[in-house]
């Protein structure tokens, strides 16, 4: 039985390569060579359990199963976090499915299958074709990353005359300047010192302010929307002054800890926290056609697809130090 190479985590919290035996490919699966993966910080929650590790693919349809209808041998395809649902609930019915709830999602399901390795398999209906303007390194981060953020603009009616801030500069932050200033909006963006203030004005934003020693903010006209892209929520006694009657707040960290927010504040101002995952499908598709559109790429750091490579990506992106998403090509 034909089988490729997988890099998965473990108890000690090694990456350890290994083999994936495959059978032959049923139904609507496909096998894809996988050109290019993201690095993702969802992966780093997972190094210490036993699954093929990466959620952010790029590749290569290498064969198709029988009822594969709209991929053929050689079209270049990504995934995301998403790799199967229902089809039938009233979640799937209506364009929810990342809210369906047999969702198959990374770390949860297929175990066997991931982007840190040569090849995978997968349904059609949850790869997305690529571009032809975006190279398959630059279509990797937003399997995931790119989807988040374009997701919490796209779906929850944010608009052109908006004024959106972004908290941090980093792995979805970059990219989410990029999404709502192409979208037309006012982007101000929130960082913890100035390092990163030529960098997200070039980036898109029209205006950015230093957090660090702050204790209040004047930033004029307030915020419609807010995205938190670090990995720890702001101090909301000081954003939640700035934030416009109405608006939204949509806090993209991933962690196991609580959501602490004044109430008041939240109460007189008709203010929305509004929990939202990775794209669905559709969703997901004009996010592609988008940033294909509008020229939108993250800015990259390449690693080498080994156990040392993951590695060296891994501790790069714990260290603070990745600028702003990881990367891993195969050897």
């Amino acid at each position: 039985m034909p089988s490729f190479t997988v890099f998965k985590g473990s108890k000690e919290g090694k990456i350890v390569k290994g083999q994936t035996t495959r059978p032959d490919l049923q139904n609507d699966q496909v096998l894809v060579k996988v050109t290019a993966s993201g690095l993702c910080g969802t992966d780093e929650h997972y190094k210490g359990a036993d699954i093929v590790l990466g959620h952010e693919g790029a590749g290569v349809v290498e064969q198709v199963g029988p009822n594969v209808k709209n991929l053929k041998k050689g079209d270049r395809v990504g995934w995301g976090y998403e790799h199967d649902c229902c089809g039938s609930c009233e979640y799937c019915l209506t364009g929810r499915e990342t809210y369906c709830p047999e969702r198959q999602m990374y770390g949860l399901a297929n175990l066997d299958q991931g982007s840190f390795a040569s090849h995978a398999v997968w349904r059609e209906s949850f790869l997305f074709k690529i571009p032809d303007a975006m190279t398959d390194a630059d279509a990797a981060p937003l399997m995931c990353g790119g989807a988040t953020v374009f997701n919490a603009l796209h779906t929850y009616g944010i608009k052109p005359t908006d004024r959106v801030g972004v908290v941090g500069v980093g792995g979805l932050g970059h990219l989410a300047i990029q999404f709502a200033a192409k979208m037309g909006c006012d982007v101000v963006v929130f960082s913890g010192s100035d390092s990163k203030k030529d960098e997200a004005l070039k980036l898109g934003a029209t205006e950015f302010v230093s957090m660090k020693g702050k204790t209040e903010l004047d930033i004029g006209r307030k915020l419609n929307a807010l995205l938190v892209t670090t990995s720890f929520n702001p101090d909301w006694k000081i954003m939640l002054p700035v934030m416009a009657p109405t608006s939204i707040i949509f806090p993209l960290t991933v962690t196991d800890s609580n959501f602490e927010i004044p109430q008041m504040g939240l109460i007189a101002g008709g203010i929305t926290v509004q929990g939202s995952v990775v794209a669905a499908r559709a969703v997901h598709r004009h996010m592609l056609e988008f940033a294909a559109l509008h020229g939108i790429k993250p800015i990259l750091m390449e690693f080498p697809m080994t156990e040392e490579g993951i590695e060296e990506a891994m501790s790069t992106l714990r260290d603070g130090n990745m600028r702003y998403r990881g990367v891993l090509k195969p050897q």
